[in-house]
C-alpha cells in the first residue's frame, strides 16, 4: 500500500489544529477507483469542519477536502468506465486534501480537454451549489431580483455570474473595497457593515430570492426583504467564521429558518439547501457547468492557490475574506 501525505484536523479549533500526516492508502474497494489528486479546494465547509460545527460531520481526527480533481491511477473490481490516466472531478466531502483518494466510480465526472483545472475543481462544490440553489431551490426566472449575501465569496460570486446568465437582477452585500469590481460584473452591491440594504430593497418592492450563508442572526433581515412569493435559501452558518465568534447550535438555527413557513399568509417561503452528489441533478448539472466553462460562457475566479503544506495559510486566507473567488490546494 502506498504512503500518502494528507491534511488532518487533529482536534476542533483554530488553524493550529491542521497537520500534514503520512498514512498508507489501501487499494480501492469494489466499485471504487483511486485518484492521484492534482487539486482540491478550501471551502466554508472545510473551515466549519475544523471548528466542529459542520452539520452531521465526522468526529476529529478527520481529513477534509470537499472536492477533488485528479487522474485515475487504479480501478477497483467492477470499474471500467474510466481509463488509467483519465482526468476526472468528484464531490468527495472528506479525504480530498490528500495526494491520493479512493472514490466511488459512480460519482466521477470526466474533465473536458482544454479547461482550466483550477476552475474545474471549483465548479464541483461552489458552482454546482450556486446553480442548484438558483434553478432547483429558488427557480429564478429572467428579470427577477435576487439578493446574495457575500457577493465576493466563492458561492456568492458564482450566484452573481449564474444569475447574470439567467438574466436576473443581482443585489447583495460585500466589503466596500470590492464594490467597483462587482458593479463591473453587473451587481448592485451594498456594504455589509451597515443595514442600509434592508430599507433600500424594501423600497424596491422586495426581491424574489435571498441566498444567505450567514446563519441564525441574519434570517430575520433576509426574510424582511422578500416580496410576496419570494424565497429565502439558507446554505450555511458561516458568519462566526468571519467574526471569530462562537456558533449557535445547528438545529435551532434550522428550526428558526423553517418555522417561518408557518406564516403562510405572508406568501414567503424558506428552505435550507445542502448539496448531495447522489441526487438526480448533481452529475447533469456539473457536466453542464463544465461545458459552459470550456465554451467560455462562465469564468471562474481563483483568488489564491496554496500547496498542501500551506494548508494553515489557506484557512487563514479564507477567514480573512480577502479577494474574490475560490481557494485552491495544489496536491502534486
Amino acid at each position: 500500500m502506498p504512503k500518502i501525505k494528507k491534511v488532518m484536523i487533529t482536534a476542533y479549533g483554530d488553524e493550529s489544529k491542521l497537520a500534514i500526516v503520512e498514512e498508507e492508502l489501501p487499494k480501492p474497494a469494489a466499485g471504487e477507483v483511486q485518484l492521484a489528486v492534482e487539486y482540491s479546494i478550501v471551502s466554508g465547509s472545510d473551515v466549519n469542519m475544523r471548528r466542529g460545527i459542520y452539520p452531521f460531520q465526522k468526529k476529529a481526527p478527520l481529513t477534509p477536502g470537499y472536492s477533488v480533481l485528479g487522474t485515475i491511477c487504479l480501478n477497483g473490481k467492477g470499474c471500467s468506465k474510466f481509463r488509467i490516466g483519465e482526468r476526472v472531478v468528484c464531490l468527495s466531502k472528506y479525504e480530498g486534501q490528500a495526494e491520493r483518494i479512493n472514490l466511488p466510480e459512480q460519482f466521477l465526472v470526466a474533465v473536458p480537454d482544454g479547461v482550466d483545472l483550477k476552475a474545474a475543481v471549483a465548479l464541483v462544490l461552489d458552482w454546482v451549489t450556486a446553480y442548484q440553489m438558483l434553478h432547483h431551490a429558488a427557480h429564478v426566472e429572467p428579470g427577477q431580483k435576487i439578493f446574495v449575501h457575500g457577493l465576493s465569496g466563492a458561492v456568492g460570486g458564482a450566484l452573481l455570474s449564474l444569475g447574470a446568465v439567467q438574466r436576473a437582477q443581482v443585489y447583495g452585500t460585500a466589503s466596500e473595497a470590492k464594490h467597483e469590481e462587482l458593479r463591473k460584473l453587473g451587481a448592485f452591491p451594498f456594504s455589509y457593515s451597515n443595514k442600509h440594504w434592508i430599507k433600500a430593497m424594501q423600497e424596491t418592492g422586495g426581491v424574489d430570492a435571498v441566498f444567505d450563508p450567514l446563519g441564525f442572526q441574519s434570517f430575520d433581515e433576509s426574510y424582511s426583504i422578500l416580496k410576496r412569493g419570494g424565497i429565502l435559501v439558507s446554505y450555511g452558518m458561516n458568519l462566526p467564521t468571519f467574526t471569530k465568534t462562537s456558533s449557535p447550535p445547528m438545529l435551532p438555527s434550522i428550526v428558526k429558518l423553517l418555522a417561518k413557513n408557518l406564516f403562510f399568509w405572508s406568501g414567503k417561503r424558506t428552505t435550507f439547501f445542502g448539496l448531495n452528489r447522489a441526487s438526480k441533478n448533481y452529475i447533469p448539472d456539473l457536466k453542464l457547468l463544465l461545458t459552459w466553462l470550456k465554451s467560455g460562457k462562465i469564468s471562474v475566479p481563483i483568488k489564491a492557490t496554496f500547496g498542501l503544506d500551506e494548508i494553515r495559510e489557506a484557512h487563514r486566507k479564507y477567514a480573512s475574506g480577502e479577494g474574490m473567488g475560490s481557494i485552491v490546494i495544489k496536491m502534486n
